[in-house]
């Protein structure tokens, strides 16, 4: 991919506000700059001008002793809607602002080129007019980021904006392989043959006058064939004699206790929230850090060079499992699944809703484990980034085999596979989970699609984000 270099100019006149598109004002209206760092900072005045890297000359009004500045690092695409075409020169617009007033002469080091890809540092001084920075051009559809840094009185801040170029072309670099429906076919089989064994627990601290909450756990397969193993949730089922549509909830990344969807399960679904590591749900935090610095660190490689054994195996199918509860539950309607999640979860929510029929709709924010094969063809990766070069070396984990694993597993061929109305949702700057890796999972779905883009947001959701993908799901459920 070829990125060209990047200058910095200084601009004459303050940059404008950069607005967004009209069909996102309305859920970005509570935003100002999330691509931004703000804090409080007490600054002492002594009446004249500091040094880069101390403190700007901001003037205390009588009669107070001193003055606590929010501080801001701002940066965004000079273009409305912060999209470029391929080979056109992205510029991004940076400004260091105090309680919304720009200070002058502050440093500061940025960098700026292919999202998730190393770029050198470089360092400018920001007048009160602001900088702009040319962030280059590239020659295929993909994203240029600029992470800016400054010191101010001695604390950091940062700001990063994010400049899509072409993203409706973005494909997938990862393979598909030849047996991939006849494997997974396999390994829905082996599920099929262990019974569902339920066990619930009521959990009467949680249940409310309208739901009944319990703790539920099912049989699921174990990492090695012919064995078995458990997946554990929390289950809210309305009171009352239904019947209900019912909901999946999928988790992110991580390891930590779960307390179910009351609020949904008050609006009329049975939901189920699980977790994928084979242990109870419903247990104190501290075992989950444990568990998490330790047995569980780095997870999503374990067994990754084989397709059998590969931990995402056991998690796929205990996400079919979920449902096949969910489907045999009395109260089910008998016609409405649906499958949520973000992150890990939207990874999940994919994965799920191609490999299991029976659900009717999905929605996912920033999906993880889309492309990850990215970083081997010169651009990113999706999450957990197993492939993402490391001090310029390959990866570890760049090797044939857990290549071709990856393949089994990857979103993007769960995503070729959708049939059923998908709502997704994401931003440009998510650092985690990185849009191009997300447009190459999206671009190939051919089944109904609706994108919420909140342009600004990283690896979070804003309320008119989490607003909108609720009000979609009751709708596919014909609830209010």
């Amino acid at each position: 991919m070829r990125h060209g270099l990047p200058s910095l100019i200084v601009c004459p006149n303050p940059p404008q506000t950069v607005r967004p598109h009209p069909a996102f004002s309305a859920m970005l209206r509570s935003l100002t700059f999330l691509a931004l760092t703000t804090a409080l900072v007490a600054v002492p005045y002594s009446g004249h001008a500091a040094p880069s890297g101390s403190r700007p000359d901001w003037s205390i009004p009588a009669p107070a002793d001193d003055r606590a500045a929010a501080v801001q690092v701002r940066v965004a695409p000079e273009r409305a809607g912060w999209t470029y075409g391929v080979g056109e020169p992205v510029t991004f617009l940076v400004s260091v602002v105090a309680d919304q007033q720009p200070v002058e002469g502050v440093s500061v080091t940025y960098r700026v080129g292919p999202e998730m890809l190393d770029a050198a540092p470089q360092t400018a001084v920001v007048p009160v007019g602001g900088l702009r920075i040319t962030g280059g051009s590239l020659d295929q559809p993909g994203f240029i980021r600029c992470v800016v840094t400054a010191t101010v009185a001695g604390r950091s801040y940062r700001g990063v904006a994010t400049a899509g170029v072409a993203p409706e072309r973005i494909q997938p670099t990862q393979t598909e392989p030849a047996d991939f429906d006849a494997f997974w076919a396999a390994q829905k089989a082996q599920l099929a043959e262990i019974p569902i064994d339920a066990r619930l627990t009521l959990q009467p601290d949680l249940s409310t006058s309208k739901v009944e909450v319990f703790h539920v756990s099912l049989q699921n397969v174990g990492t090695n064939r012919g064995s078995v193993s458990r997946i554990y949730g929390i289950l809210c089922v309305p009171r009352g004699p239904g019947p209900f549509p019912a909901m999946l909830n999928v988790p992110g990344a991580g390891v930590r206790p779960y307390r179910g969807l009351i609020d949904l399960a008050e609006r009329g679904f049975i939901t189920l929230q699980i977790g994928i590591h084979g242990i109870p749900v419903n247990l104190p935090q501290e075992l989950y850090d444990q568990l998490g610095a330790s047995a569980l660190n780095g997870y999503n490689v374990f067994n990754l060079d084989s397709r059998e054994r590969y931990y995402y195996r056991r998690v796929y199918l205990g996400c079919i499992r979920a449902n096949d509860y969910l489907v045999s539950h009395p109260a089910w309607d008998r016609r409405t699944l649906i499958v949520i999640g973000g992150s890990q979860g939207g990874q999940l929510s994919i994965t799920t809703a191609a490999l299991d029929p029976r659900v009717t709709a999905l929605a996912a924010n920033y999906p993880a484990y889309s492309d990850v094969t990215g970083y081997l063809h010169g651009r990113a990766g999706g999450w957990p980034h197993m492939m993402r070069p490391e001090g310029g070396a390959p990866s570890l984990h760049a090797t044939p085999a857990k290549q071709a694993t990856t393949a089994y597993y990857d979103a993007v061929n769960f995503a070729r596979r959708l049939r059923v109305p998908g709502f997704y949702s994401w931003g440009y700057n998510d650092e985690t989970c990185p849009p191009t890796s997300m447009y190459a999972a999206y671009n190939v779905i051919r089944a109904p699609k609706r994108l919420l883009l909140a342009i600004e947001t990283g690896h979070n959701v804003t309320p008119e984000q989490t607003q909108a993908i609720q009000q979609w799901v009751l709708a596919q459920a014909g609830l209010k």
